[in-house]
This record gives structure tokens, sequence and C-alpha cells, in this order.
């Protein structure tokens, strides 16, 4: 008589809260453990940066529109002078814009759109970069890497929608846009944005993600350290100038899509 030994493996969970704590707390260990994992695991970080992003947006859309009804319109110069017709017009045009098309609905498409698109643009771009630099980490990994190295960009909506509702107040500058001389010329304007930008969440998401291209390519930690800022300093670049164009032509503020 022979016995047969069965051996039952431990299936792999699709939703890793543990990995949360773990980005946070020890980086270097679940980043190897993400690294080892052949499924996707990108999910449960972009649902979560998702809904932490839905709520800032509501919460900056209400305080919005509350302003606006109880200040009114900021008229143009001379208002007094336009015709009947012409004041209606603009009246008309101010009520719409204060509505929840334009303070609720695009605000939040803008942001989900950067959010989803944006995440994988970063991953591609990372993974390409870090080909070129001589990694050997799958398409997949790069993935998963950018989107659990959100981690900082949740808890940075978490503080921006509690400091909001603490304060009944719009959270006007961002990142070190305060530092940006002040002045009308397109070069300040567009620095002011790119500086918008930089927070020391931005600066933790980059740690995550040379930490996590260590340990998924095999890169020493100058390399890693290169093409994670190269990737980063791009997509912050292109996102500053996007939301320079946008001030310029319509003088409306962009919401945040993924820094």
């Amino acid at each position: 008589m022979t016995t047969e030994n069965v051996t039952t493996s431990e299936p792999v969970k699709r939703f890793r809260f543990d990995w949360i704590t773990g980005v946070i707390f020890h980086p270097g260990r679940t980043f190897e453990q993400i690294s080892g994992q052949t499924k996707s695991s990108w999910l449960l970080p972009i649902l979560l940066l998702t809904l932490t992003t839905i709520a800032r947006v509501v919460v900056a859309g209400r305080i919005k529109q509350t302003m606006m009804l109880s200040a009114g319109p900021a008229l143009p110069p001379n208002f007094e002078y336009y015709s009947p017709e012409q004041q209606a017009q603009f009246l008309q045009a101010a009520q719409a814009t204060s509505g929840p098309v334009f303070v609720y609905v695009f605000p939040l498409i803008v942001a989900l759109v950067g959010i989803w698109i944006g995440w994988l643009l970063v991953g591609g771009l990372l993974h390409l970069v870090v080909t070129l630099m001589g990694g050997r980490g799958a398409t997949g990994y790069s993935i998963n890497l950018v989107a659990w190295a959100s981690i900082p960009f949740v808890i940075l909506d978490i503080i921006r929608t509690i400091a909001m509702l603490a304060t009944k107040q719009l959270i006007e500058t961002q990142g070190l846009a305060g530092f940006a001389p002040a002045g009308s010329d397109g070069s300040l304007t567009y620095l002011a944005s790119l500086l918008s930008l930089v927070n020391i969440f931005l600066i933790w998401h980059i740690i995550l993600l040379i930490i996590g291209v260590r340990k998924g390519n095999g890169l020493a930690l100058g390399k890693a350290s290169f093409a994670v800022i190269i990737t980063i300093g791009l997509v912050v670049a292109v996102e500053a100038l996007i939301s320079f164009l946008v001030g310029k032509l319509g003088g409306l503020t962009i919401v945040r899509p993924f820094f």
C-alpha cells in the first residue's frame, strides 16, 4: 500500500489589503512580493485612488458651488453699459458654468480619465526607459508597480478632502506654486503650474518607484533612479503644460489627474 502526498497551494488573493501598509512601511519587501506575482495586482490601488479622487472632487465642487451662489458672478468691466440682451446672455452663461455639469461632471471626467490613462502611460513609459537602461522586468510588473506606488496620492487626496471639509475652503495654492515669482508672463505661469505638481507626496512616489524598479528589474541604484526621474520628469512637464494651456485658453483650473 502506498501513500500519496497531496500538496495544496494557497490561492492568490485578488485584493491584497496588506500590501497597502506594506508599501507605506515596508516598500522593499512588498515590491519584492509584487514582482514575484504572475497575475495583475493593480486593481486595488487604482480603485482606492479613484474613490479618493471622487470624494475630493465632489467636496471641492460643493464648496465652489456654494461660493459662486453666495458671491454671485464676477461682472466684467463696464457691465452696466451692456445692452439688456447682452447682460442677460452673460448672466445666463455664468449661471450655466456654476451648474452641476461644470462643477461636478466635467472635473470628475477629467480627473478619472487622467488617473486611468495616466497610470497606463506612466507604466508603459517607465517600462520602456527601464528596458533601455538594461532592466529585465516584464511590462505587467511596471503597470503593477506604478499603481501600488501611487498609494501616497491616495493619502494626499484624503488629507486634502479632510482639510476642505474642515475649513469649508478650496485649496488654492498646491505644491511649491507659492515659490513661483509673481507675474503674468507665460514662462512664469508655466513655472507656477509646474511647481504646483511638486510636493512631498510626489517625491515619496518617486522613491517608491525607484525601490520597485530595483526589486523587479535588477538595476543598480543609479540606473533605477535615472529611469524613474526621467519618466516622472517628462510626465510632470507635460501635465504642467496642459494645465498652463487650459488656463490660458479658458481661464479654467484643471483638476490634477494622476500626480
